[in-house]
């Protein structure tokens, strides 16, 4: 017999989709439960008292009926975070909604996992109020590729385990080269100082205690194509919110 519950907990609306004629499906990320999805019966007609409480990225504490498995159903909202510059600025949604999709292709659903549900909303704050979305959505990129199965290693020499000489990356070894190693690898990365730094950071910083960001474009670019070819031949990774991203430049 499935195990069910009336409980309050913390959500994230990640995803809605329409369901029949007049419902709908949306797929919560729950501090307490994981990622859940809950049936809202009438989510479609007007007047619909919990209609603010399912808008994409609402942030809110809620009541509901939890299920170990299969749909859960909403009953009631408490309190709720609406992130209007998000809502309003399509880069800012393109971003956040990237970093909820490498979530949910990370974890399986029902997997209580606490400190990305935290890493989550301190994305959708932060986003919100200006942080350079690029960059964070880096930071997640490059954390969540031990639980894709990818370990590298960004701190130190894979052979030597130096980290007081130049480093490189180097795809076929798993992560850093330093100098003393660099001919095992004709193929290494060729990564400025400046990139290296980055990577080690953003793939061991807490989100929550940076209080700026700010990097050069053009290391933002170096960023971007080595994370890219990472997620392209080691994860095999191919979500259309990150298609989506790399078609806006092009909009201009």
């Amino acid at each position: 017999m499935a195990v069910q519950t009336t409980a309050q907990f913390e959500g994230i609306v990640m995803f809605r989709k329409d369901y029949r004629e007049r419902d709908q499906l949306v797929k919560f990320f729950t501090r307490e439960f994981g990622k859940k999805m809950f049936y809202i019966r009438g989510a479609r007609k007007r007047g619909f008292k919990l209609a603010a409480a399912i808008l994409p990225f609402t942030r809110g504490t809620y009541v509901g009926l939890i299920r170990e498995n299969g749909l859960c159903y909403l009953n009631a909202e408490k309190k709720l975070i609406q992130f209007e510059q998000i809502n309003q600025d399509i880069e800012r949604n393109a971003y956040i909604t990237y970093i909820l999709n490498l979530i949910d292709s990370a974890f399986a659903d029902n997997q209580s996992i606490p400190v990305w549900f935290d890493m989550a909303a301190n994305a959708l704050t932060m986003i919100n109020e200006g942080f350079d979305p690029e960059i964070i959505s880096h930071i997640f990129e490059l954390q969540l590729l031990p639980i894709f199965g990818v370990q590298q290693e960004w701190q130190q020499c894979v052979i030597c385990q130096r980290n007081d000489l130049p480093l490189d990356y180097s795809e076929s070894s798993g992560g850093m080269l330093c100098q003393n190693h660099w001919h095992l690898d004709p193929q290494r990365s060729h990564l400025d100082r400046r990139t290296i730094f980055y990577l080690q950071r953003l793939s061991s910083i807490q989100l929550k205690k940076i209080r700026s960001i700010k990097v050069r474009n053009e290391t933002k670019i170096r960023l971007k194509t080595l994370i890219d070819t990472i997620y392209q031949d080691e994860v095999g990774l191919s979500l259309k919110s990150k298609h989506f991203i790399d078609t806006m430049d092009s909009w201009n």
